[in-house]
């Protein structure tokens, strides 16, 4: 695909995101997109071999229909997004993987399977990894916390590492424990060399940030 037909179907789904996910209060908005889309072009300045169109296209449209949101459809977001990008024009086998990076990507859960394999849709992942933690990462999943009801701290409810999807779907554990269940073990988890070397100062900033948390908690000066 010329360089101008790849360039005018990323501005159009970048402004079709906009407008649809504009305003969305649980840290899975538009300005979520955003950095995910700006983290994915950042990764792939060291793997030029990936295909940049499937992975700008994927990193735009991963959350056009969040599975959590969904009742743990993981194929609505995928669908939505791969019907959107044949009505734009792209070759349906690209359509096709971009589905599959989307239906596949997310954290479900510890001791859940990672299945992504392809390049590209390591990048992706990755790129949105990495927006779920360090400062921004800690401010989504308060926000996340404060959508969904749920308490800030609770001592008594013990972190899970959840073995499926549904149980991690259905955790109401308080905002802490989500640091515990999936954000602190993300570092670990990265796929690419850029994303482990980005993940590791992050990572810091959580743990800085949860020792001062507990601190304040129990009244130490």
């Amino acid at each position: 695909m010329e360089t101008n037909n790849k360039n005018q179907i990323v501005e159009k789904t970048l402004n079709h995101v906009k407008t649809v996910m504009d305003g969305e209060n649980s840290g899975h908005d538009f300005w979520h997109v955003f950095r995910v889309w700006n983290n994915a072009k950042n990764i792939l300045k060291s793997y030029p071999q990936a295909n940049s169109l499937i992975v700008e296209c994927a990193a735009l449209l991963h959350d056009i229909a969040d599975w959590k949101f969904n009742n743990g459809n993981s194929e609505i977001g995928a669908k939505t997004a791969q019907d959107f990008l044949l009505n734009l024009g792209l070759e349906k086998d690209d359509c096709n993987k971009v589905f599959d990076i989307i239906a596949n990507m997310s954290f479900k859960g510890a001791n859940v399977k990672n299945t992504i394999t392809t390049l590209e849709g390591q990048i992706v992942q990755d790129a949105d990894r990495l927006d779920a933690i360090g400062a921004i990462g800690i401010a989504r999943a308060f926000a996340y916390g404060g959508a969904n009801n749920r308490e800030l701290h609770t001592p008594e409810n013990k972190p899970e590492l959840h073995n499926s999807a549904q149980s991690y779907l259905k955790s109401k554990g308080g905002t802490i424990n989500h640091f515990y269940e999936k954000l602190l073990l993300l570092k670990d988890r990265m796929n690419t060399e850029e994303a482990r070397k980005i993940a590791q100062k992050r990572h810091l900033f959580m743990e800085e940030f949860l020792n001062n948390f507990y601190n304040e908690w129990d009244g130490v000066q």
